[in-house]
């Protein structure tokens, strides 16, 4: 059994705004050392709880057991997607008499413990949501701060493998004191759940009413702006409140905390092909949890292709864990992200804005900082084509299509003050080898 002694869990107390939390047990549980991997069902199936008139779409248990067999089936789960996670309205309108939360008997009749059971025969896992406050954002029985540890024990005995408590109908001091609490009720029940924690997004995302350092120490991952829609300006939006702030953000990302932008909506209906390849790319740029919500039972096969890249997936994971950033802003409406990767490998997104026609963009290495003395291979995401020859004050050019992305993966073949025959071996040392797509 998972004992939460064995971990290095300390007490911490901080300033939050103005209140004290005082004496929280930080969650050094040991999860999401990289990027959380799996399908979250609120984007696309919302709140529908009409399973007479929508069985197939509604929240139900039938759902999340095609969900998750998708997810075993398609190959989803030997590339990381793992986790199959409930969003709000799964509940009855009321607790039982013993005060425990229940799941709405007609579209759950055997229950979450039976549906979690089933997840992990398929050797996935599930995610619960749970909101601090009265009510949830859809109206269903809340967390009170006095049922906070009732809770967290119900979902450690149905299985739950991580819980996104959500901070509708709460107050500012209510969330103060509810967040860091909740992390000590999971730790306290023995079971290792990932605690994915909405509370920045209540306060406006950014310091100094949002403490990262705080949430550091107390959930495995945070929501910190609003929901993303099914629509391009959504995801525009998003990604321009991460690239002004990304001083802020970049900071307190790291193995076990991210930050999270929010769900992937590739493969429903508000995004063309070369849109889903930018989010793709952006949001593994920045180290985002790769949370889709869309319907896999009817997936295109481009929108699979592209949610399924191995090289993509394999720079999300990368186990360094840091949050890549803006670097260059032009004129030309392009705009250029970096991820520093392990291997002294990095990733570069080129990213158009434009609205016209391909855009040719021409630069340097040495342009965008790459100033040691080095030849360098990219690996195009997307294509798998070869750049070889890459040095620093060389110029090169890509071919940017309108609101899409060329993708890099960068990494060092030659180190010009080195033997050339020392270089050969340290490459070959560091599997630096192309990815066959």
């Amino acid at each position: 059994m998972f004992n939460p002694c064995s971990r290095a869990m300390k007490l911490v107390a901080c300033v939050c705004g103005l209140a004290l939390v005082a004496c929280a047990l930080a969650l050094e549980n040991g999860l999401m050392r990289t990027p959380p991997m799996g399908w979250l069902a609120w984007e696309r199936f919302r709140c529908n709880t009409d399973c007479k008139i929508d069985p197939q779409n509604c929240i139900s248990e039938r759902l999340f057991m095609d969900m998750a067999d998708r997810l075993a089936d398609d190959g989803w789960k030997e590339l990381g997607y793992v986790y199959v996670n409930i969003d709000d309205c799964w509940m009855a309108k009321q607790r039982d008499a013993s005060g425990q939360l229940v799941p709405d008997p007609e579209r759950f009749p055997r229950g979450i413990k039976a549906l979690a059971d089933y997840v992990h025969s398929r050797g996935l896992k599930m995610g619960i949501y749970g909101d601090l406050g009265t009510y949830t954002c859809g109206g269903y029985p809340g967390t009170t701060l006095d049922q906070i540890e009732q809770d967290a024990l119900t979902f450690a005995h149905w299985g739950v493998d991580m819980l996104k408590l959500d901070g509708c109908y709460s107050s500012e001091d209510e969330q103060a004191q509810g967040y860091p609490r909740m992390t000590k009720a999971l730790n306290m029940t023995g079971r290792p759940i990932a605690y994915s924690c909405s509370w920045p997004a209540y306060q406006g995302g950014l310091p100094p009413k949002v403490n990262y350092t705080l949430l550091g120490n107390i959930c495995n991952l945070w929501r910190n702006y609003g929901d993303i829609q099914d629509s391009w300006d959504s995801v525009l939006a998003i990604l321009d409140w991460y690239s002004e702030n990304q001083d802020v953000l970049q900071a307190v990302a790291g193995p076990g905390h991210w930050n999270d932008p929010d769900m992937l909506i590739i493969g429903n209906f508000g995004l063309s092909f070369e849109q889903s390849r930018s989010q793709m790319a952006l949001w593994t740029v920045l180290a985002a949890p790769l949370l889709m919500s869309n319907d896999l039972r009817m997936l295109s096969q481009s929108a699979k292709e592209i949610l399924q890249n191995k090289l993509m997936i394999k720079i999300n994971q990368d186990p360094l864990g840091i949050q890549g950033r803006m670097i260059l802003k032009e004129k030309s409406h392009i705009e250029v992200f970096l991820r520093p990767l392990s291997h002294s490998a990095s990733a570069l997104v080129f990213f158009s804005r434009r609205t016209d026609m391909p855009y040719r963009y021409t630069t340097s290495l040495a342009r965008l900082n790459f100033t040691e003395n080095a030849v360098y291979e990219a690996q195009d995401v997307y294509s798998g084509n070869i750049i070889s020859g890459l040095a620093p004050e060389h110029n090169f050019t890509v071919i940017v299509n309108p609101s899409g992305v060329v993708m890099w993966y960068l990494y060092p073949t030659m180190y010009l003050e080195q033997p050339l025959n020392f270089v050969r071996q340290q490459s070959s040392m560091k599997g630096f080898h192309p990815l066959v797509l």
